[in-house]
């Protein structure tokens, strides 16, 4: 079997291979979390927040691939396993049951600001170390403050 060879230096590849790791389990997590909330979600402007979940979705688990296909084409190997999103994440997390829109609300901006600040962070390490990457992250970054700004003006 052979392996996929990077052009980055090896220092660089892990520097990299970090960033890209961490985003993958950001926007994984995102993704299930915003899913849990959109089939839990109860009470005021419902059908709003139901949709809008969806969009963050999606946005999430497209951006994810590029993320794995990314890291893959660097010879770094990602890593979305079940397992691995859950001992790694450092997203905040969502209450189980059903969730007043108020507090998915308040929940979701919390979940965005944190990975926001995160991606910004990675942003930053990237940018010497490989800038297609960091264009990458840029774009993330961008959605994922998009969203921040949108539930926000919800609350």
């Amino acid at each position: 079997m052979s392996a996929i060879t990077s052009p980055l230096q090896p220092a660089d590849q892990k520097t990299v291979g970090e960033a890209l790791q961490g985003a993958l389990v950001d926007l994984l997590d995102l993704s299930l979390l915003a899913k849990q909330a959109h089939w839990n979600v109860i009470g005021h402007n419902f059908r709003q927040i139901h949709l809008h979940l969806d969009e963050i979705v999606a946005f999430a688990r497209a951006h994810a691939d590029t993320v794995a296909e990314r890291a893959v084409a660097l010879g770094i190997t990602p890593d979305g396993r079940a397992s691995t999103v859950a001992g790694s994440s450092r997203v905040p997390q969502v209450e189980s049951g059903y969730l007043d829109a108020g507090k998915v609300v308040a929940a979701m901006t919390d979940i965005l600001e944190s990975i926001g600040r995160r991606m910004r962070e990675r942003v930053e390490a990237t940018g010497e170390a490989d800038p297609a990457t960091q264009d990458i992250l840029i774009a993330i970054t961008q959605d994922v403050e998009k969203h921040h700004w949108m539930m926000q003006a919800q609350r």
